[in-house]
């Protein structure tokens, strides 16, 4: 009914101008025949005087339609106009998405997709402010990436917990309205309405969108711009997912996939870089190698299964103790080595006489024995890396002809060049 009243109300000002138009025809032809009737010398009086009312007539009546149908003109005037620039704004948002998927493109990590969130976000949404948050490598938080424009006093929260999250927990847009009966998201903590949007691609969230607004017509301001803010989180979402997908690509390159190591090529790679550091900055670099001992004869007594269980747990044992800038690789089979970064000798032993605890108490946990031989080598004044990790091999199979389950330190660089140095002199 609707639909038809509407139909009904547009064809009306058409009505009108088809009958202004007819009455204006008609006036044209009388006229024509008067002056063709005139000069023919046929127009009586009698024909004259019906002429020329009839004109006034049609003319009176001409008006009275025109002044009828033009304020239906000038309200057909106006909604073409506000057609023209709803037309021009929604291409203009069209070309700001477009550019900003060519822009995402291009992105090389998350800060480079951030830049252009907040300036696409910026220039579509210019009076909202908004957030970006994204899961975690453990995807048990969502971890604020960006922020743009946010009121004082109502800056958003540094984590949500996806079970404080309604956007996150049902998939669907959820609105954050002020007001007592409203049902908001338990992380909401600020005084404005927001709009969170779950970011999706291929099935899965990626992270969260939230647009703000403050003031008594927020909820309806974010109402109307609701669709261009999903498409925002659209094209933001299938970067994340891009995003996501290179850098488990990567990790797949540069990890072992039993243990999460780094694999062997990526540690030859950071020892040439770390080694290249060491010495540029006069600063200590350590090595540890590592070997499970009597590994083979766990697989061949308790199964591989346990073999890789004992194999990834010690990695994970490993990993508990690292610092910020050490590195851990999987050499190959049970062997595994750990880079430190400014540790001299000394304290590298000591570093790895934890890792040789932490690996030990494994036996506790399956109930076999689990223990490792570590040799530890330290390099500072040369660049020749592979020099220093022969030498923690060389110490890591003393460990093992010493009685195994023991750290031995290698002679360090610094005394092996000076002792080097003394016997070409002598």
């Amino acid at each position: 009914m609707r639909l038809e009243l509407h139909s009904a109300g547009k064809k009306a000002p058409e009505r009108r101008f088809i009958i202004s138009f007819s009455l204006i025809g008609c006036l044209a032809v009388l006229a024509f025949v008067r002056e063709l009737l005139e000069r023919l010398g046929m127009l009586s009086g009698d024909l004259e005087s019906f002429s020329s009312n009839s004109e006034i007539a049609l003319t009176v009546l001409l008006l009275l339609v025109v002044s009828a149908a033009f304020p239906q003109v000038l309200r057909e005037m106006k909604r073409r106009r506000n057609s023209t620039v709803d037309a021009e704004r929604a291409l203009s948002q069209i070309e700001l998405l477009f550019n900003m998927t060519d822009m995402l493109q291009s992105a090389l990590g998350h800060a480079d997709a951030n830049s252009v969130l907040r300036a696409t976000a910026s220039a579509l949404l210019p009076d909202f402010g908004g957030a970006l948050y994204i899961f975690n490598n453990s995807g048990d938080r969502l971890e604020l990436s960006a922020s743009w424009q946010w009121p004082d006093g109502s800056a958003p929260g540094e984590t949500i917990s996806p079970s404080e999250c309604w956007a996150i927990k049902r998939g669907k847009n959820h609105f954050n309205l002020i007001g007592n009966n409203a049902l908001c998201c338990e992380h909401q903590q600020c005084c404005v309405t927001t709009m969170e949007i779950p970011m999706m691609a291929r099935g899965e969230i990626y992270g969260l969108l939230v647009v703000q607004r403050d003031g008594p017509t927020a909820e309806k301001e974010l109402g109307l711009i609701a669709p261009a803010a999903n498409a925002l989180a659209d094209a933001m979402s299938l970067s994340l997912s891009n995003l996501a997908l290179r850098e488990r690509l990567r990790s797949q390159a540069l990890r072992d996939s039993l243990t999460g190591l780094y694999n062997r090529r990526y540690m030859e790679d950071a020892l040439d870089r770390l080694s290249g550091e060491a010495v540029a900055n006069q600063s200590p670099l350590s090595i540890v190698m590592i070997d499970l001992d009597h590994f083979k004869k766990l697989n061949d007594e308790h199964g591989h299964a346990m073999g890789d269980s004992v194999l990834g747990e010690a990695a994970s044992a490993i990993l508990s103790a690292m610092g910020p800038r050490d590195i851990a690789c999987r050499y190959g089979g049970e062997e595994l080595v750990v880079l430190l970064p400014d540790c001299g000798l000394e304290e590298g032993v000591a570093r790895a006489e934890l890792l040789r605890g932490n690996i030990e108490r494994l036996s506790e946990l399956h109930g076999v024995s689990v223990s490792a031989s570590l040799g530890v080598a330290a390099i500072t004044e040369t660049s020749d890396a592979q020099n220093a990790l022969d030498d923690a091999d060389k110490a890591l199979y003393r460990a093992k002809k010493e009685g195994r389950n023991r750290v031995v330190a290698a002679p360090s660089l610094r005394r092996q060049i000076s002792a080097s140095a003394i016997a070409r002199a002598a």
